[in-house]
């Protein structure tokens, strides 16, 4: 059974940081790629940033390049996060998500986890 578990959100004043992880358990994911996705209240959910779990590819969504980087860690299982320089525009529910092929579309991704909470304060 594929699990997806995110942590590491909270609060946070406009200009810190924070950094997300999200544990893969349940299956090989060498082959997937892993994407952050986030949802604010009445708004659809967006991507974020995706990685082929090798690192040999990555994509950012335009509104977070150059503050957040996405990464691997395969000794952990793990796709984290590194957000920098957050802004209140940031504040949303992220996601982690698994899929086939590395894509800014949800539609491309069958694994998701429950979310995490980011809130930024101004």
């Amino acid at each position: 059974q594929v699990q997806l578990v995110e942590s590491g959100g909270g609060l946070v004043q406009a200009g810190g940081s924070l950094r997300l992880s999200c544990a893969a358990s349940g299956r090989t994911f060498s082959n997937y790629a892993m994407g952050w996705f986030r949802q604010a209240p009445g708004k659809e959910r967006e991507s974020v940033a995706a990685i082929r779990w090798s690192g040999d590819s990555t994509y950012y969504a335009d509104p977070v390049k150059g503050r957040f980087t996405i990464s691997t860690d395969n000794a952990k299982n793990t796709v984290n996060l590194q957000m920098n320089s957050l802004k209140p525009e940031d504040t949303a529910v992220y996601y982690c998500a698994a899929g086939d092929i590395l894509s800014k579309w949800p539609r491309h991704y069958d694994y998701w986890g429950q979310g995490t909470q980011v809130t930024v304060s101004s």
